[in-house]
């Protein structure tokens, strides 16, 4: 695919009826890298929810990896999200079952059959993140760095031409966040892949300086400089 990973056009975003973002006018390109910012409650979550499918979009326009969002059925969520990768603040990992199972949960899970293929791809994901050493080990046998490269890993299964990272540094100190925006920021380019990332942390923003969309006051607008991110 090319072109835009992302199209919004006059998109309002609902959460249990109550209209969060209204008018929404949003692309974003294949290869690109942009940050989603604003308060808690300004609506990030929600807009990233409607972008992987765990909200409908009802009113307006949507397109996310070529998939139409109005009116999607809820069989089709399977397949947008096939085309994703999804990377959370909390990791999200099973904890009953070590690395390598965690991954070949979700290849089995988006329609994976082949045992070697399966096993092939594991190890290209996790050489990719530093991991590949770490493949047996449980979670909880990991530190939030190693989770998180872990849970990036999950997200390159399916060769996604976009991922979505909900404040992917959230839960870790500043030396491993740099370690972990380094990781993303080179995986996005070699690979071409799309990344929106929602983020509390102007820090990594003025470390790691990109184009910037910032909900507020019910919008979605697009910050013209790393100075105005601080206003407000």
């Amino acid at each position: 695919m090319t072109g835009k990973v992302i199209q919004l056009e006059r998109a309002f975003i609902y959460q249990r009826n109550h209209l969060v973002l209204s008018n929404v006018e949003f692309e974003l390109n294949e290869g690109e890298f942009s940050y989603l910012i604003g308060k808690t409650g300004s609506g990030k979550s929600s807009l990233l929810r409607v972008l992987y499918g765990d909200l409908p979009l009802e009113e307006g326009y949507g397109k996310v990896v070529g998939i139409e969002l109005n009116g999607m059925k809820v069989s089709k969520i399977p397949t947008l999200r096939r085309h994703l990768g999804i990377v959370f603040q909390d990791f999200q990992l099973l904890l009953d079952r070590n690395v390598e199972k965690n991954l070949a949960f979700v290849l089995k899970a988006t329609g994976w059959k082949d045992k070697q293929q399966i096993n092939d791809r594991i190890d290209e994901v996790l050489e990719s993140v530093g991991m590949i050493s770490k493949k047996k080990m449980m979670p909880f046998r990991l530190s939030g760095g190693e989770q998180q490269r872990v849970s990036i890993a999950r997200a390159l299964l399916n060769h996604p031409e976009l991922i979505l990272a909900d404040e992917p540094t959230g839960n870790l100190d500043p030396e491993t966040s740099v370690e972990i925006m380094n990781l993303i920021l080179n995986l996005s380019k070699e690979r071409n892949v799309a990344v929106l990332m929602a983020t509390h942390d102007y820090n990594i923003i003025q470390k790691f300086p990109a184009k910037t969309f910032k909900c507020e006051d019910g919008k979605v607008h697009m910050e013209e400089s790393s100075e105005s991110l601080f206003i407000g």
